[in-house]
């Protein structure tokens, strides 16, 4: 494959740059990343474009990952054992990652994201603050199903991760907004870990844009934590609405044939 254009790496880190900031916000940064990978590097494997975005991602998690967990306290019965499965199902994934054409899921996650949207966008007072629907093993087992299978997808694919996991954590576990995308990100590192884990050894990344890439969404991350915290739950469910609102219209342009 020959080397991207200077001006394509540019347009690649200012997406990194972005889908840095609205993953450490609300998830959903690799539906900004991946279309630009795709469009950057045509003559790049899927397999490649998976394996460079999760390099990518993994930096803006990592320090999104470490600004939230400074500043929101996520409670660790919670957070690890999300974490522990989300990497065991990212594995999984990864695994799999290469047999799997992207349009099959397309027309799934285009499903999903409006059902997300619109049952939160119907229940305004929904992640305004914690009350918790499970205690003890009932809570744990809701975190780690949670982690299972939003990890197999993001292993598998990836795009919409994190706002899954938001809305798992708001609406099954019953955190609220900002809590729930903090223990979010740290699911979201784990799983782009585990992605990794797989993908490198097959040789798949491709470094020089993936670190590129990293850097600038490193950046976008520590932002997008930083105002995420600032504003709190209220600011992160609106962001979340119009992300989500976003990614109908991209995804649905797609299926549709319009673009």
């Amino acid at each position: 494959m020959e080397d991207p254009t200077t001006t394509v790496l540019l347009l690649l880190a200012l997406a990194g740059l972005t889908a840095g900031f609205v993953d450490a916000v609300v998830g959903g940064g690799g539906l900004i990343q991946l279309p630009a990978l795709l469009l950057g590097l045509p003559q790049a494997a899927p397999v490649q474009v998976l394996a460079t975005n999760k390099l990518a991602s993994i930096c803006g998690t990592t320090v999104s990952s470490a600004t939230y967990f400074r500043r929101v306290r996520p409670d660790p019965r919670t957070f690890l054992p999300l974490m522990a499965l989300a990497f065991v199902g990212s594995a999984l994934g990864a695994l799999v990652a290469s047999q799997v054409p992207r349009e099959a899921f397309e027309p799934i996650v285009l499903v999903a994201l409006v059902l997300v949207g619109s049952y939160v966008a119907l229940r305004p007072k929904l992640g305004e603050s914690t009350a918790l629907r499970f205690t003890g093993h009932r809570h744990t087992a809701a975190a780690l199903l949670t982690g299972l299978v939003v990890g197999f997808y993001d292993g598998v694919l990836g795009p919409g991760t994190g706002s899954f996991f938001v809305v798992a954590l708001v609406a099954l576990l019953g955190y609220g907004f900002l809590e729930a995308s903090a223990k979010a990100r740290m699911a979201n590192w784990a799983t782009n870990l585990a992605a990794l884990a797989v993908f490198v050894p097959q040789g798949a990344v491709l470094w020089k844009v993936g670190l590129l890439m990293g850097a600038a969404n490193l950046v976008g991350g520590y932002v997008g934590a930083r105002t995420a915290v600032a504003r709190g739950s209220s600011f992160v469910r609106v962001f979340f609405l119009l992300v989500v609102a976003a990614f109908v219209v991209r995804l649905g342009g797609e299926v549709a044939g319009l673009w």
